[in-house]
């Protein structure tokens, strides 16, 4: 039954992007209404599917790719329905935006061994919770911001309402920040949680490399926007070009390298 909780929900996802690329196409109130109501629909049977997973499993469902993956689009479409609901309908191009992003991560997870299985010892901890959350947190804000970025640069090629296009750049902004600091969280948690289980602040595993790299290149970004004051559409690319670590760190590492992270 789970299963097919899971595949419904890719079935509306997918069912609301294309109703989505519709709306784009030919902005029809009705397509709009269709779109969001299938969203809302899709998104509120995907954290059905989250809270029963996690109540057969007796745990939160963090613990491995395919339920970080589909927490993680789960999250992005939270996100991309927050910002439609406190910017109203000029900014609909977000569900444009959101919600076949949500679809792409979520037919990631669904690649994935769904089997739910015991935590290994090194995950039975307090600390688990605040450092795989955060990293959702994180990774959400920083693709959502990515497609502000996006956004920004289309409109700029048009040469759009010069206040919407702040508004985006502000938006971007202000995710990245709040990406930031979820990501400090997870280092700074990991590495608390490492010594604990591996007697060791840092093993140089390649996850946590990679998660190092990914906040140095944000941190950059931080740095030339309040320094340097950089915006606009420098930091528009910026952004989407930073979000490339942050899918080497996500898809990448558990790809190509093995290491203490192997089983996430």
């Amino acid at each position: 039954m789970l299963n097919t909780v899971f595949t419904m929900t890719i079935a509306l996802y997918f069912l609301s992007t294309l109703i989505c690329f519709a709306d784009a196409a030919f902005k029809k109130d009705t397509l709009h209404k269709a779109s969001l109501i299938l969203l809302f629909v899709s998104t509120a049977l995907h954290g059905v599917y989250i809270v029963w997973r996690g109540i057969v499993a007796r745990r939160l469902p963090l613990a491995n790719q395919f339920e970080f993956a589909t927490v993680l689009s789960w999250t992005v479409a939270i996100m991309g329905i927050f910002f439609y609901l406190r910017k109203g309908k000029h900014m609909r191009w977000i569900l444009y935006l959101g919600t076949p992003t949500a679809f792409l991560i979520q037919s990631y997870a669904a690649l994935q061994p769904r089997e739910i299985t015991e935590l290994m010892p090194a995950l039975k901890s307090a600390w688990f919770g605040l450092h795989i959350g955060s990293a959702v947190f994180s990774y959400a804000a920083f693709a959502i911001a990515a497609l502000f970025g996006g956004r920004y640069l289309i409109l700029k090629k048009k040469n759009d309402d010069e206040k919407q296009l702040r508004q985006i750049d502000t938006l971007s902004y202000k995710l990245i920040c709040f990406g930031f600091l979820m990501l400090s969280v997870v280092i700074f948690s990991g590495c608390i949680w490492a010594e604990q289980a591996w007697s060791t602040f840092w093993n140089w595993d390649p996850k946590e490399t990679w998660a190092l790299i990914t906040w140095i290149v944000y941190a950059i970004y931080l740095h030339q926007r309040l320094r340097m004051k950089w915006q606009g559409q420098r930091m528009a690319w910026f952004a989407m070009s930073a979000f490339i670590f942050v899918m080497f760190t996500f898809v990448g590492v558990n790809t190509l390298m093995s290491g203490l992270h192997s089983y996430a």
